[in-house]
């Protein structure tokens, strides 16, 4: 007789603390736990490169807490869940939910399928405080601006205390499930040196994040997290897009301490990860079509060229250059700096804002679909709750308010290292003698702006007023 065997299917929930699938799945006998790089049901949205070389190092974290026995896939999930239930006598089948509107999809049919197996299949709530069915206008319509959601959200709070570490004795191992390498999540051109040093993929990694946060960030986190050269922000969005850690988790930590507003400004950003979700399973077309119908008539350049230089950090303008080129070394960029890119991308170069999305997914350790699409709308002006078009970040003046000394450009943009601040961000207008000084040729060692920043928000304008 064939023993019985509980999966634990892994997702975006990598750890073993606050993890429900594993609670439950534990108590339920010998486990098989499984991850599937399931790459056809996710081909429109399957992970960029930076994603998957965090996936790598998570999976492989996620390994060696498992003592080296989870089991990797890579194919169809409903196929490979066929395959294990025709080898193995499963009994139950464990997973948390996912919100992609594919994931749904996918879940909803494998359930569908275990069930009429007789195979008992459950998902769980691991990756967000509030599910978006849960939250709801009184004509049971969904919010579609953040404030009104935040508060009836603050009003369901209630502090719960996080799941322990369960202690893990029967684990069973499939000869057939593949190594880590035979996944190929690795890039074959090593353009990832840098992301060693600036991140520690796994559970453990997010929880020395999240300590770091805490003791030293936090308490500047209201007023420094706009200034992108100063330690005050979390750093946490990928270890909780890869679920290394829950927001229950962080929450509980952050309400642990006393707060003199920072932690409150700290948890509403939270909250706008979760509006982000509850935009994403509201409105699935959120990734690919503008959520108001007005921009469908935006007159994009979709200049093939500007958007060349955009992701090479070459436009001429030092902020966002400096972003762009945080983004390539890092995987990761400040998010007001991402903010200040978008609304370059979009309003002064007018290139649609899906195709900056697809260079963010690509690049972002962090690609999350539900905040990368919602992101981006809200720059762009397109999206339910977001700022208006009119709007335009100019990349000048903010780098002059919270980059004044330059740390932050200059460390990305060497070449500029010797200029003076007063002509940091607009090097054109520095004298022939400051540049000279400095070793910068405009043209040949940096780049003379692209665009000429008034008369770019001029026409941005123009071309916005066609759409109304």
């Amino acid at each position: 007789m064939k023993k019985t065997i509980s999966i634990i299917w892994f997702r975006q929930d990598l750890r073993l603390s606050d993890n429900p699938a594993l609670t439950v799945s534990i108590a339920e006998g010998d486990l098989l736990p499984i991850y599937i790089l399931d790459d056809e049901s996710s081909s429109e949205h399957s992970a960029g490169g930076a994603s998957r070389w965090w996936l790598h190092h998570s999976l492989n974290a996620l390994n060696n807490s498992l003592n080296g026995k989870l089991n990797l896939y890579k194919g169809s999930a409903a196929n490979i869940f066929s395959d294990l239930c025709s080898r193995f006598h499963v009994d139950s089948v464990f997973w948390n939910r996912c919100y992609e509107p594919w994931s749904i999809a996918r879940d909803k049919q494998i359930k569908q399928n275990l069930l009429s197996q007789g195979i008992n299949a459950q998902s769980f709530n691991g990756s967000l405080l509030h599910e978006p069915w849960t939250l709801l206008k009184k004509d049971g319509s969904p919010y579609k601006v953040f404030t009104p959601y935040h508060r009836q959200a603050s009003t369901l709070d209630t502090v719960t205390p996080s799941l322990l570490t369960p202690s893990i004795s029967a684990i069973s191992h499939d000869p057939k499930s593949l190594t880590l390498e035979q996944l190929s999540l690795l890039p074959t051109i090593a353009w990832d040196g840098g992301f060693y040093d600036c991140w520690t993929p796994g559970e453990a990694g997010a929880h020395i994040a999240l300590k770091e946060f805490l003791n030293t960030s936090l308490i500047n986190y209201k007023d420094g997290r706009d200034y992108p050269s100063l330690n005050a922000v979390s750093r946490l969005s990928p270890h909780l897009h890869f679920g290394e850690i829950s927001p229950r988790e962080i929450v509980n930590a952050s309400r642990s301490l006393s707060d003199d507003g920072n932690c409150e400004h700290f948890l509403r950003e939270i909250r706008w990860r979760e509006f982000s979700y509850y935009l994403l399973f509201h409105w699935p077309d959120l990734p690919h079509k503008n959520l108001k119908s007005n921009f469908d008539n935006f007159p994009w350049e979709n200049n093939s060229i500007s958007l060349k230089l955009w992701q090479q950090g070459l436009t001429g303008y030092p902020l966002v250059d400096a972003g762009m080129r945080e983004l390539w070394q890092t995987g990761f960029m400040h998010n007001r700096v991402r903010m200040i890119t978008a609304s370059f991308l979009i309003k002064n170069l007018r290139v649609d804002w899906r195709l900056g999305a697809d260079w963010f997914w690509d690049c972002l350790v962090d690609a999350d679909l539900a905040s990368n699409s919602a992101s981006w709308q809200w720059v762009a002006g397109s999206g339910t709750d977001a700022s208006p078009y009119f709007r335009i970040f100019n990349p000048v003046t903010q780098g002059e308010k919270f980059d004044a000394d330059g740390t932050y450009t200059k460390q990305y943009l060497p070449e500029l290292k010797n200029l003076p601040n007063k002509y940091l961000f607009r090097p054109w207008e520095a004298p022939a003698e400051v540049l000279q000084t400095a070793n910068v040729k405009l043209g040949e060692t940096y780049p003379l702006p692209i665009v000429d920043i008034k008369e770019s928000r001029q026409q941005a304008l123009a071309a916005y007023e066609m759409t109304k």
